[in-house]
C-alpha cells in the first residue's frame, strides 16, 4: 500500500520537473534587445511585448517591426540581427554551450529585411547556424548579410 503511494508521489513529481524543466528551457533568455524604434515588438507564445532596449529575447520569440520602424538585438554568441520596417523573423532555435560542444542556431526570416552577422557559433560550427526564408537557405560560416525580401 505505502509502495504504490509512494510510487504515485514519485512519478508525479517526476512529471512537475518535466514539465517545470521544459517551461524553464522556453524562456530561457538567448539575447536582448539593443535598438528599438517604432513600432517593434516581440510575440512570446499568445503574448506581445513592446519591445524595449534591454528587453529579454528567448527561444521561440518572433521579432516584428512595422512601418518605419527597426529593431536590433544580440545574441549570447554575438549574434547581431537588425530589423527594418515591417519585418518579422523566427528564432526558432538557439543553443549556446560552447563547454559541452552544444552550439546551434536557426533563424527564419518570414518577411521585410534584415541584417545578419553570426556571432561565436557561426565561427565555432558554421553548419550548425542557418538561416531561412521563405524562398530559400542561407549557410553562415561566419559572416554577415542582408536580405531582402518582395513583398507579393
Amino acid at each position: 500500500m505505502f509502495r504504490m503511494f509512494f510510487l504515485r508521489a514519485f512519478i508525479a513529481m517526476m512529471a512537475f520537473f518535466l514539465i517545470f524543466s521544459a517551461s524553464l528551457q522556453a524562456d530561457e533568455i538567448i539575447g536582448y534587445v539593443k535598438t528599438a524604434k517604432g513600432d517593434a515588438s516581440i510575440m512570446r507564445g499568445q503574448n506581445i511585448l513592446p519591445a524595449q532596449i534591454n528587453g529579454k529575447i528567448c527561444r521561440n520569440d518572433v521579432l516584428k517591426t512595422g512601418a518605419n520602424s527597426s529593431l536590433g538585438v544580440a545574441l549570447r554568441d554575438d549574434t547581431l540581427i537588425a530589423l527594418g520596417p515591417n519585418s518579422e523573423v523566427s528564432i526558432r532555435e538557439f543553443e549556446f554551450s560552447p563547454g559541452e560542444e552544444k552550439l546551434s542556431l536557426f533563424v527564419r526570416l518570414i518577411k521585410g529585411c534584415g541584417l545578419f552577422s553570426s556571432g561565436i557559433i557561426g565561427k565555432l560550427a558554421p553548419k550548425s547556424a542557418k538561416f531561412s526564408t521563405p524562398v530559400g537557405d542561407i549557410g553562415s560560416r561566419g559572416t554577415q548579410f542582408i536580405v531582402s525580401l518582395a513583398e507579393e
